[in-house]
């Protein structure tokens, strides 16, 4: 009997995944155990197994798709078994395209290749098989103007074929200038036989190799689409602000000093300073809901950590219970999991968190505006530390180390005196942070 591949759930608060590849061909032999699919969340990857033995039977999504939590993605079973009963949703075009397109018509019955041009529309989304898309880019076809004879008007291999077959044949340098520059030939080209060669595209060959196309990491689509619609819905606003360094500069060098002592960061520091502070603004430690606001009574604290995959922002829970060395040995527990790929999806959430710090302060960099995490009201973004004049009291004036501290934050729920307020108490707290260790 065909049993339907489904798309895990990767946490509660994981809606979605983007699926990164099949490991296996439609058609192929599977057996229980065997790598099937591999997907990702919203910033951890993951290799999904066979459940069962089988034959893969039909796919229903392909590398790049956004695909819900829990929908038939595919079919296992035995060779010819019906799978109509798993195409529902937006599955049955793919399912009924998978099962046209593998049978195959014998040569007397193949009909004569039609192809059926339409305009562009721009941002209209194309429905195109996973065979007929990796066809059309092989062959830098634009298959945005092909009118799909597919279930549900989707373009399908034999659509592409057919625009290849009235097209002049391209050179293989013209199709690589036209799949980087999005080019189409245009009538018949100089080459022998009337072949497009890259100059007919009207671009220079000279210089048609010196640059280099990459598709965008999945995980980098998730994090642009997440700035993007932080922007796009919410009244971002910053402040500067700095604060004098030298008390934190002194306890991480009285603890460096002593030999049995923890490795507290200054990091650390900076983020215990931040619970205090929010722990007396809890405007700050709050979600905007659009016509309300979630007010936490716990501190849950956001820090942002850089991986070879990209940014990710695991949560420490309940951060206010814990001590220094807790918060300390907190951080380095869930730094370590983002960077070996084992965090909890849960624990990345933007609505995990009720605040995040992002310190950018060990790269050097002095002033910046960071993006808040919706549906969180503010951000705190820590800059490095560096000299600054001050006056020392009597008329004397002498250069001090000031750390620089941006506030981030969403005008719509917090006011700007309200945000004023707040960054400068973590300067406070910072330079008269005390704690035991």
């Amino acid at each position: 009997m065909a049993t339907p591949i489904i798309m895990p759930r990767q946490g509660q608060s994981v809606e979605s995944c983007i699926f990164t590849e099949w490991t296996k061909e439609v058609g192929e032999e599977v057996k229980k155990g065997d790598a099937l699919f591999a997907y990702e969340t919203d910033k951890a990857s993951f290799e999904q197994e066979a459940e069962e033995d089988g034959v893969l039977l039909a796919v229903f999504c392909e590398e790049g798709d956004e695909v819900p939590v829990l929908q038939t993605i595919g079919v296992i079973g035995q060779p010819g078994e019906n799978i109509d009963e798993f195409s529902a949703g937006t599955a049955p075009a793919a399912a009924a395209e998978v099962k046209e397109e593998m049978e195959e018509k014998p040569e007397e019955e193949k009909e004569e290749l039609k192809v059926v041009l339409k305009e562009k529309v721009e941002g209209e989304k194309v429905k195109i098989s996973p065979r007929a898309k990796n066809l059309a880019e092989k062959d830098a076809i634009p298959y945005e103007s092909i009118e799909g004879s597919g279930p549900g008007g989707r373009v399908i291999e034999r659509d592409v074929k057919a625009f290849a077959a009235s097209q002049p044949k391209l050179s293989p340098l013209a199709k690589e200038v036209a799949k980087a520059e999005g080019l189409e030939a245009v009538g018949t080209g100089s080459g022998l036989a009337g072949t497009v060669k890259a100059s007919d595209l009207g671009t220079n060959p000279v210089y048609a190799g010196d640059f280099e196309i990459k598709k965008m990491p999945h995980i980098r689509k998730l994090i642009a689409k997440a700035m993007h619609q932080s922007l796009q819905n919410s009244a971002q606003l910053t402040h500067h602000l700095g604060a004098d360094a030298r008390r934190l500069l002194a306890l991480r060098k009285e603890i460096k000093a002593n030999e049995g002592a923890p490795n507290i960061t200054l990091n650390d520091m900076v983020c215990f300073a931040v619970i205090k502070a929010l722990k007396q603004f809890p405007d700050v430690n709050a979600h905007f809901l659009g016509d309300s606001v979630k007010y936490f009574n716990k501190v849950h604290l956001g820090l942002a950590v850089d991986t070879d995959r990209g940014l990710m922002v695991p949560v420490i829970k309940n951060a206010d219970d814990l001590s220094i060395i807790g918060l300390s040995n907190q951080f380095k527990e869930v730094a370590d999991a983002c960077r070996t790929g084992s965090i909890d999806p849960e624990l990345l959430s933007s609505e995990a968190a009720s605040f995040t710090v992002s310190n950018l302060g060990n790269y050097g960099v002095e002033m910046f505006t960071p993006v808040i995490n919706l549906p969180q009201v503010a951000i705190l973004g820590v800059n490095t530390i560096v000299p600054r004049p001050k006056d020392l009291g009597d008329g004397v004036y002498g250069f001090v180390p000031y750390m620089g501290l941006s506030l981030t934050y969403d005008h719509q729920a917090l006011d700007g005196g309200m945000a004023t307020r707040f960054v400068k108490q973590v300067a406070i707290e910072i330079e008269n942070l005390t704690f035991d260790y």
